[in-house]
């Protein structure tokens, strides 16, 4: 299969931040896709009904980092 790859960073009020993980979740918790659209491309990835879920908390001095990945 060919890689595919969408990474994308951008700076967004705390709330703007809030309502896209909040999108995220319910595309997870009412279907089996997770589809992402930026622009001309659309990104569609079936989930399954169980996956992994890891969560990284840093603070550092130069800054803060929450990470937070599903892989399956």
């Amino acid at each position: 299969m060919e890689l595919m790859e969408l990474k994308e960073k951008t700076t967004l009020s705390r709330e703007e931040a809030a309502k896209r993980l909040h999108a995220i979740a319910d595309e997870l918790a009412s279907n089996n896709d997770v589809v992402v659209e930026r622009q001309d491309l659309r990104f569609v990835a079936h989930v399954p009904d169980q996956v992994h879920l890891k969560v990284e908390f840093e603070i550092e001095d130069d800054g803060t980092e929450l990470e937070i990945e599903l892989t399956w």
